[in-house]
């Protein structure tokens, strides 16, 4: 067990290792064959059914299911994969419950949706246990792509310009391929290092080189890019994170959620993570859910999350936010951040209770607190990049940006939400674009 030299409550094997992997094994386990059928026979197999409506990358769920029921996940895998390449990480940590299977028939009439999410993890878990890749590149064109950033929108767009017999050459800034699935997401909802075994499963169709270490602005320029390519995606995701902007932030202990979660992500140990008594998350979104979750599990004796809006407004879906509640995070909304307090390290955090508009009403509170994780949003940040909007590159149609050969999807385009399905639709559709552009 180790401490901070500041902060001696944070520590690391806050509980037992036993616990610890009890803590942190799978959120939902597979379904087993059995069980896969069972779900399935659920499925009424709707004409024009509206959880394939509700799906960012228009997977026909109808017929997987019933590929699924017929005792064929491989070819439902097919079905799956040809629409989101990276349907296996997707039915781990899509929100089904406020896509597919919020508007799902058995849903609107029983309260029970059709389990979308575990049939998909079934059958993608299948193909991919086999060691199959079904899809093969087309005859090679000559044509090469940069893809700058090996997230979920830059693998999806790799992935389908290599299908189409182009050549691309990925570049990310971490040591490892993956962007968000990798580094961004709960540990419990991707064990077993499954984000990898997908990228190395992914790269099967040949065409791809990944070349780690490299960013815009630290080994890459955009005008270079495009003179040594003949398009280039951008899916650089948004690597910046806003501050809270209030007195004593730069404290000993606050620190940002992002880089917790991917510590935690990256250890081979999870007990050699140190976590504190008491811990404050800041933010409503799913990263201030998972930090938050997270701390609790690592063995946090209290653990509060703070949202400046009402619960209502919170991005994080309500199905995690019962997570959260079910784990004993605190809840706490309506108040924003006033001040950190603390004598070199963070003691106490102030903060001042909002109206609905966040006008604020002069009440205050104090939370003790040891360390305290910042999950207020990202940002783009960097330079040389194509017309912003809103703090995001502007795109129009499937992803082009105003620098004509450059297209850009995912967390750092404007216009889409901020979700791994979205990304893979998003990388999907503009190396459609791309492909189209570059052999009319």
């Amino acid at each position: 067990m180790t401490s901070n030299a500041l902060t001696p409550g944070i520590v690391a094997g806050r509980l037992p290792a036993d616990q610890l992997s009890d803590n942190f094994s799978d959120l939902h386990p597979p379904l087993d064959d059995h069980e896969a059928l069972v779900a399935a026979d659920r499925c009424y197999f709707c004409h024009d059914a509206p959880c394939a409506t509700a799906c960012p990358t228009d997977i026909d769920i109808p017929l997987f299911i019933r590929q699924i029921a017929t005792g064929t996940p491989e070819a439902a895998a097919k079905t799956i994969l040809s629409q989101n390449i990276l349907g296996g990480m997707c039915a781990r940590v899509c929100p089904t419950e406020t896509l597919c299977e919020q508007v799902c028939v058995r849903e609107t009439a029983e309260g029970k949706p059709v389990t979308i999410g575990n049939l998909q993890r079934y059958a993608t878990d299948t193909l991919m246990a086999a060691g199959v890749h079904p899809f093969k590149r087309a005859a090679e064109t000559g044509k090469k792509i940069a893809v700058v950033g090996a997230g979920p929108a830059g693998l999806s767009c790799a992935h389908r310009l290599a299908m189409k017999g182009h050549d691309v050459i990925v570049y990310d800034a971490r040591p490892k391929a993956g962007g968000l699935n990798e580094y961004g997401i709960a540990s419990y909802k991707s064990v077993g290092g499954f984000a990898a075994k997908e990228v190395d499963w992914l790269l099967q169709i040949g065409g791809i080189t990944v070349e780690n270490g490299q960013s815009l602005g630290n080994g890459l320029s955009l005008d270079k890019l495009k003179a040594d390519h003949d398009a280039v995606f951008l899916a650089i995701g948004l690597p910046g994170v806003n501050a809270l902007n209030v007195e004593g932030e730069g404290k000993d202990g606050v620190l940002d959620a992002v880089d917790f979660i991917s510590d935690l992500r990256q250890a081979s140990d999870v007990a050699s993570v140190e976590i504190g008594r008491d811990v404050v998350v800041i933010g409503g979104g799913m990263t201030a859910v998972d930090a938050a979750v997270q701390a609790k599990l690592l063995g946090a004796l209290n653990v509060s999350l703070v949202y400046r809006r009402g619960r209502d407004r919170m991005n994080a879906s309500v199905f995690e936010q019962d997570l959260a509640a079910s784990k004993g995070v605190r809840i706490i909304t309506n108040a924003s951040p006033k001040e950190v307090i603390g004598n070199g390290a963070v003691r106490e955090i102030e903060f001042e209770y909002t109206d609905d508009d966040l006008s604020p009403t002069g009440q205050t509170f104090r939370l003790a607190a040891d360390q305290v994780f910042k999950a207020i949003g990202q940002t783009l940040g960097g330079s040389e990049l194509p017309d912003l909007e809103r703090g995001k590159i502007a795109v129009t149609g499937a992803g082009r940006t105003s620098i004509e050969g450059v297209w850009a999807g995912g967390d750092c385009a404007a216009g889409g939400e901020d979700l791994t399905v979205t990304a893979v639709a998003e990388g999907r559709d503009a190396a459609e674009d791309i492909h189209a552009t570059l052999m009319a």
